[in-house]
């Protein structure tokens, strides 16, 4: 999925998820500032009107650090859940929101430079592998499925069923807005939604999985 500025909402375990007390409508009227407020309250409508504002921003700036469209959507998610789970320690007087949230994005970013930097220079596996090892990595793989489908019925059904039929489906999002008679935007918040929460349950399997959200 695209983090080009669209809405996205997130929620993580660990902290109470916030009924949507705000309508989009209403949250476009606030300030940046008391959006940020909303999402420490954990609003998740909130930090969807945060993504609709400066998604595309965000993504521009981790691009232009990682030159990697998958990169970059992975350091612009990383930072929202950041947003997500910081939201209380953001400070008004120090800084806008908009700066705040840009220096989480280039962190991330270059934390994944990084990250590639040192994947470059590891030394090559060995061509054979121990015996056992193909087996060892079928039973691993059974598990992952297994924690995979586990963790996709945890999720509210309307997030379930945007993500199975745009991963097993093989729907876009265009045709899942048509199929199941919603806005583009509202299949697209459904599935950053989705996709975060399966990220936190699975972490790099998830992201292995689907790729980031």
């Amino acid at each position: 999925m695209s983090g080009r500025g669209e809405g996205g909402v997130i929620s993580l375990r660990g902290r109470r998820t916030g009924q949507s007390r705000t309508t989009a409508r209403e949250l476009a009227h606030l300030s940046d500032e008391a959006v940020v407020a909303l999402v420490e309250r954990s609003d998740e409508q909130a930090l969807a009107e945060l993504y609709r504002r400066f998604g595309r921003l965000a993504y521009g700036l981790a691009f232009r650090i990682l030159r990697d469209d998958a990169l970059a959507q992975d350091a612009v998610q990383e930072a929202f859940l950041g947003v997500w789970r910081a939201a209380g320690r953001f400070t008004a007087e120090r800084a806008k929101p908009s700066t705040w949230l840009l220096t989480l994005v280039h962190r991330r970013a270059v934390d994944l430079v990084r990250r590639e930097e040192r994947r470059r220079t590891e030394p090559l596996q060995p061509e054979t592998e121990p015996a056992g090892a193909e087996a060892a990595d079928e039973a691993e793989l059974a598990t992952q499925r297994q924690a995979i489908r586990e963790a996709l019925r945890r999720l509210p059904a309307e997030q379930r069923e945007a993500i199975e039929l745009a991963y097993y489906g093989g729907y876009t999002q265009s045709e899942l807005a048509e199929r199941l008679g919603q806005p583009l935007g509202t299949i697209k918040s459904r599935m950053f939604t989705g996709l975060a929460r399966l990220r936190q349950d699975l972490g790099e399997d998830a992201h292995a999985r689907f790729g980031p959200a």
